[in-house]
């Protein structure tokens, strides 16, 4: 997909044009002339360069809706689908559910001596959503990783990167003889470092209600069976998270990142906790700047204690040559 520039009288914006998936995607520039300058005529459906004319795709089905709506209500009404599919939930969001009406589908109201029947199959319905020990195990683990996720603040983008780690492990067996909750903590542990918003084992720990210990365990057990390759957490990562709790500047955080890059330039950042650097780091950017922040603030954000934050802080200060002193 890309975008091609429309004019609409005097103005001018971008339209998304979507190609087939077995085509070879073609550049984004005229063959001919080597022009950039491109048009798309909704008429003609096709694609061409406003410098030699030349048609670079012709035929093009136009994939938007054909009706327009000026309020929320009006396009409730008009729209034809529901949600988008999601892995979040145990049905991807497209289940099959019987209304409680006791209407047909021309509007007439049912029998008294069909209600029952009808009756009877709402709930058979309802049964069969969760047929089996797999479904129903999935049914609980997606509801668990929904909990934990929202008490870690987590986005649906890693709530759905972790719902797709868990149903590869279903498939494969591998949840067998584990703890739901376990191995929940484990997924949306590695989902929020492979989306570089990770969190601590302790943060997981405390919205799971499960031992460190054992959601190492299953983290690593899952990385090993999924091959699933993750890179060190950087202490970068945790500072735009530790700088909007603390209420700092994108200054700050900047600055903050800053230092980080220079420690690990000179080989600083070796056998020291992520967290706590980030940390550091954040108190040393406030520092400089001249803006007030205390060393048990921002220890309790990081989980370290403020020992950790001094150690930190002269190190950077003193290796780096900053005047935070």
């Amino acid at each position: 997909m890309y975008d091609i520039p429309i004019n609409r009288g005097m103005e001018s914006i971008r339209m998304p044009v979507q190609k087939d998936a077995h085509r070879i995607e073609e550049p984004d520039i005229c063959p001919e002339c080597k022009s950039s300058d491109l048009k798309f005529d909704s008429q003609k459906a096709e694609i061409s360069c406003r410098r030699c004319g030349y048609v670079l795709e012709d035929s093009i089905v136009d994939l938007g809706q054909e009706w327009r709506a000026f309020n929320h209500e009006q396009r409730a009404k008009r729209t034809r689908v529901g949600a988008p599919a999601t892995p979040a939930i145990a049905d991807k969001g497209l289940p099959t559910e019987m209304g409680k009406s006791n209407r047909d589908i021309n509007g007439r109201s049912i029998p008294e001596r069909n209600r029952f029947q009808y009756n009877r199959l709402r709930k058979l319905n309802k049964r069969m959503r969760i047929s089996g020990t797999g479904e129903r195990n999935l049914a609980i683990a997606l509801s668990e990783l929904d909990r934990q996720s929202s008490r870690l603040g987590l986005p649906r983008s890693v709530r759905e990167d972790a719902a797709i780690i868990y149903r590869s492990s279903a498939k494969k067996n591998l949840v067998r003889g584990r703890s739901i909750e376990g191995m929940v903590a484990a997924s949306i542990y590695t989902a929020a470092r492979r989306c570089n918003l990770p969190r601590t084992l302790d943060e997981v720990s405390e919205a799971s209600n499960v031992k460190k210990k054992q959601i190492g365990k299953n983290y690593r057990f899952i990385a090993r069976e999924l091959s699933i390759k993750l890179k060190p957490t950087s202490p970068a990562d945790y500072v735009p998270r530790f700088a909007s709790v603390l209420g700092l500047s994108g200054e700050i955080e900047s600055k903050a990142i800053n230092i980080i890059n220079q420690s690990k330039e000179q080989g600083l950042l070796t056998g020291r906790e992520p967290t706590g650097v980030a940390a550091a780091t954040l108190y040393i950017a406030s520092m400089l700047l001249g803006v007030r922040v205390t060393q048990k603030d921002v220890a309790e954000i990081a989980n370290v204690s403020e020992v950790t934050i001094r150690n930190r802080y002269k190190e950077f200060c003193e290796k780096l040559n900053l005047s935070a002193f």
